[in-house]
């Protein structure tokens, strides 16, 4: 049966500093019928150009293994890797083209590991992603809600565009690690701001760090869960005694819970909340991992969501708008998921704003029945699908003699608006 080798680059980027592959691996490339790789790793090996198969499209490149395995089934194959081919790599499509019995997987150290290693700092705690063949949202909204994360990049995703996406949210701060050519000739380490990142050229090969400035670079707890450890303790829909606020100026916690599963704030996701009040909806969102962005026209308000987000852990994800919608929403990047609690004379057309740029959903609360026909109206004319609903949540309250009563809070209207789902795209590897 053929044996698909896969080396990770430590197994042979002695070659790179003219050092030659290590004896193992040099036989090993030395005896294989074909040798595959990007063209960076087939000249660091020195593969004889007769043996060499240069990926472009990974699809023909599989085939043509499958075609060699084919004709010779004692065939050697190996295929040239960076880093670890077993994270976000190729060892995942060999093993479901040819089966993980064929495959021989010798890895070796990833891009993000180097890339700590030289800052001296440990990345337990830091969410790694890959926008390699992928949709480079999902990246640049980790970043912009996670405080320490690392990017595997790809042309249209690399450290211009992480630095242009973070530079998009205002008073998010950020510093940027690029480290370019790991463990080659031209390894460098760079750290700079996002803007300034967004105005630079930088080669092919690198992996961005993003860091929160109000981060310590080393976690003081010990972890037991590395990267991403999902929703807070505590829960969501936190009482209104979680957040400071104005004349019980925020949205209830029934309500809330109800509008953040309508929301379905995650991780890659972000969430706008118009209108922000206490900003309690878009610091829920954002403990539950999305990137999200409050907008809110008065001053002590916004100064409170800024309370509010730091008592609360997500300072870092939370960036604050001052100003009025809609026109306040014209420079920021475009939203999965909107939420607009209440609304004035121009609520129609806030909506409908948001509408055309949600790419997933839009969540509607409001006091007024009059305000229920027209801001219904502009999500159907969005082509959203429509639903709504109308909450009252009667709490329980002490009486004297220790009974208890109910006690009604306001009725609310909830109307929400989704999207047809986007066909997904297809996934990448790193090689």
């Amino acid at each position: 049966m053929a044996e698909i080798t896969v080396l990770g680059q430590t197994q042979f980027e002695a070659a790179r500093f003219g050092a030659g592959t290590t004896d193992e691996s040099g036989a090993l490339i030395a005896e294989a019928a074909l040798v595959i790789g990007a063209r960076r790793h087939l000249d660091a090996a020195r593969v004889p150009a007769d043996r060499a198969l240069a990926l472009g499209p990974l699809m023909p490149a599989l085939d043509a293994v499958a075609l060699l395995v084919e004709k010779d089934p004692d065939a050697r194959i190996v295929v040239l890797a960076s880093g670890d081919p077993g994270f976000f790599g190729i060892v995942r499509v060999l093993a479901k083209r040819f089966g993980a019995d064929a495959l021989d997987v010798r890895p070796g150290i990833s891009s993000i590991a180097r890339a700590f290693a030289r800052l001296g700092v440990p990345w337990d705690d830091a969410v790694a992603v890959s926008a390699h063949g992928r949709d480079p949202r999902r990246a640049f909204n980790i970043c912009r809600s996670q405080p320490k994360v690392a990017v595997l990049t790809s042309p249209g995703a690399g450290p211009a565009q992480i630095g242009a996406a973070l530079a998009a949210m205002p008073g998010l701060r950020r510093r940027l690690v690029v480290a370019t050519d790991l463990g080659g000739p031209g390894e460098g380490i760079v750290e700079l701001t996002p803007a300034e990142a967004a105005a630079r050229d930088w080669p092919a090969v690198n992996v961005v760090l993003s860091l929160a400035d109000d981060a310590p670079p080393v976690a003081q707890a010990m972890r037991a869960v590395a990267g991403y450890e999902g929703p807070p303790e505590g829960g969501w829909a936190l009482p209104e005694e979680a957040f400071a606020h104005r004349d019980a100026m925020l949205t209830k916690a029934e309500v809330r819970a109800f509008a953040l599963a309508r929301l379905g704030p995650r991780l890659g996701e972000l969430v706008w909340d118009v209108g922000a009040g206490s900003g309690s909806v878009a610091v829920e969102c954002a403990r539950l991992g999305a990137a999200t962005v409050a907008v809110e026209r008065d001053a002590d308000g916004v100064e409170r969501i800024r309370a509010n987000a730091a008592a609360h852990g997500v300072a870092h994800a939370v960036a604050v708008v001052h100003g009025k919608a809609p026109q306040a929403l014209a420079e920021l990047p475009d939203p999965d998921a909107v939420f607009v609690g209440g609304g004035g004379a121009d609520l129609a057309g806030l909506v409908a704003l948001a509408a055309a740029r949600a790419r997933r959903t839009v969540v509607v609360t409001l006091a007024a029945l009059d305000r229920v026909p027209e801001a219904r109206r502009a999500l159907l004319d969005a082509g959203l699908a429509v639903e709504g609903v109308q909450l009252q949540a009667n709490r329980l309250a002490p009486l004297p003699g220790e009974v208890t009563r109910l006690a009604a809070t306001n009725p609310v209207f909830v109307l929400w608006g989704t999207r047809p789902a986007a066909p997904t795209v297809s996934q990448g590897v790193q090689t």
